[in-house]
Order: structure tokens, then C-alpha cells, then sequence
């Protein structure tokens, strides 16, 4: 299986874009052209920007809030891959994860923020132990992309793994 979540950024991506447009916009005719005329719906500017730059502020940063990753995954071959990276305003720097399946031990998925967060922690078996990789969150997928990783984690987990996701058992 191979995934990735590319358009589910984009279109993230495209939207804080047109969210940024409109602030724009209204700023420019708000205080530039004086176009928009205050009071407006009873309040005057110094109430209705904040809370357009407000909003703005919260509709930009909720992404690197809630830790939006791009994530490509694929267990063809005889290794399961992961490549992500944070995304928002700030993008993060790349990462990989590749394990062989015979090396796999395990993951386990937490939850955090009344499950508003969600990440997988990747389990490799090496001669000196098991070694646990930073964690892949994975709370921009949508709940049949989710499965799908899981379903396929979960199927290339050795029977004798500690770290197993609880709603699989």
C-alpha cells in the first residue's frame, strides 16, 4: 500500500491563502480606501478588526496546533516507509522512518486533546534493543486514511509486540 496526504495540504494550504486574501481585502477597504463604512452591525473598527485579525491568527496557527503533518507512507517491498513533515505557516524539517518488516516491533498511537491530536510512535527491533522513533502525527487524516495505516501497521506487527494500538485487540 502506498499513501500520502499531498492534496489534503494543498488544499490546507489553498485555504489559509484565501483566508489571507480576504483580510487583506478588508483591510485595504476598511483603512485604505474607506470603502467599508463603521459602525457596522452596530460595531465600530476598533472592535470588528481585532477580531478579523483574531480569527485570522487562530485559522492560521490551529494547523502547527494541532500538529498537521504531510505523511507518505508504503509497506511495499520488504520495508514499511513513512516521510513526513510538519506543515502550516512554519513547515518543518523532513523526516523518514524506514523499517524493515523483519526488524518492525511495534507502534502505539496515542491520543491527546480529547483526540483532536493523534500520533503513531514506530517500534524497531535492533541487536542493542528496541528503539523508538519520534512520533507521526496523523491528525489531518481522515478516518479511512488513518485505518488504512493502522490496518497495515498492524498486520506487519510481530505477534510477541508489547506496543500495539488497543482498538485493533
Amino acid at each position: 500500500m502506498k499513501f500520502n496526504n499531498s492534496k489534503t495540504i494543498i488544499g490546507m494550504r489553498i485555504r489559509l491563502f484565501a483566508v489571507t486574501v480576504l483580510v487583506l481585502v478588508y483591510m485595504v477597504l476598511a483603512y485604505v480606501a474607506g470603502i467599508i463604512k463603521f459602525p457596522v452591525f452596530g460595531m465600530n473598527d476598533n472592535i470588528i478588526t481585532p477580531i478579523v485579525i483574531g480569527v485570522y491568527i487562530l485559522y492560521a496557527i490551529y494547523p502547527m496546533i494541532l500538529n498537521y503533518q504531510y505523511i507518505s507512507y508504503s509497506d511495499e517491498d520488504d520495508k514499511l516507509e513513512f516521510r513526513y513533515f510538519t506543515s502550516g505557516i512554519i513547515g518543518g524539517k523532513k523526516n523518514a522512518i524506514a523499517v524493515k518488516k523483519s526488524d518492525f516491533a511495534g507502534y502505539k498511537r496515542e491520543k491527546k486533546f480529547f483526540g483532536l491530536i493523534q500520533s503513531i510512535t514506530i517500534f524497531h527491533q535492533l541487536p542493542q534493543g528496541v528503539a523508538k522513533y519520534p512520533p507521526v502525527y496523523i491528525s489531518i487524516l481522515n478516518s479511512k486514511e488513518k485505518a488504512a495505516i493502522l490496518d497495515s501497521l498492524y498486520r506487519h506487527t510481530p505477534g510477541d509486540a508489547t506496543a500495539v494500538d488497543k482498538e485493533h485487540e
